[in-house]
């Protein structure tokens, strides 16, 4: 019988918890990168690494519409990142907030209604989160 993950226990699974700890022990790009292409296919890392990219745009500020543009993703997929950025496990915020150098002030979307305390509109509710957390970070340093 072949194994399902779910959402309740796929942390728990041994399969996942050696595939984790075998990535972690991995030292180089290029060693990560000789793994990764030993035990997935081109379409799924190219899967991984188009949502990574989806993340790293959206944290830049940039719209659903703007990000499915410049990856070639389809709107579902941007939607479906943001979501876990929101909601997932932490993994892409963790990422996010480590590289957070990389990214810009949010630019402004004409077509959401939602606004800051600037008046400025905020394109989606990751951006929300983004400036909370700058906020929070900023309120730490002072």
């Amino acid at each position: 019988m072949k194994r399902r993950f779910t959402e309740d226990s796929w942390r728990k699974e041994p399969w996942m918890r050696y595939l984790c700890q075998v990535i972690a022990s991995l030292k180089t790009e290029e060693d990560v990168g000789n793994f990764l292409r030993d035990v997935a296919t081109l379409s799924e890392l190219q899967a991984l690494s188009e949502r990574l990219e989806v993340a790293r745009l959206l944290s830049k500020g940039l719209s659903y519409r703007q990000v499915a543009a410049q990856t070639g993703a389809s709107t579902t997929t941007v939607t479906r990142v943001a979501h876990f950025i929101e909601n997932g496990a932490g993994g892409y915020r963790k990422i996010l907030h480590t590289h957070r150098h990389h990214r810009l002030q949010p630019q402004p979307v004409e077509h959401s209604e939602t606004r800051n305390p600037e008046r400025k509109i905020v394109s989606s509710v990751l951006e929300k989160y983004l400036q909370k957390r700058d906020t929070v970070m900023e309120s730490r340093d002072t």
